[in-house]
């Protein structure tokens, strides 16, 4: 007998995290304020890439 495998679909939701994090970092570092705004800025780029995850991403339809 023989099994069937579904092939299990990989989350790349990560990648969005990351990107939002070093740009909202570089974003930080290029106001000129002072090194404070690193990581406010990467916290507000982490924010927005949960939204952006959470309400564009996740509502859309993975068409087959």
């Amino acid at each position: 007998m023989t099994q069937h495998h579904t092939p299990e679909e990989k989350s790349y939701d990560y990648l969005y995290y990351v990107v939002g994090l070093v740009f909202g970092m570089i974003t930080g570092f290029f106001l000129e304020k002072g090194f404070i705004w690193v990581p406010v800025g990467g916290v507000v780029g982490l924010l927005t890439a949960a939204f952006f995850v959470n309400v564009l991403v996740k509502g859309r339809e993975q068409k087959v």
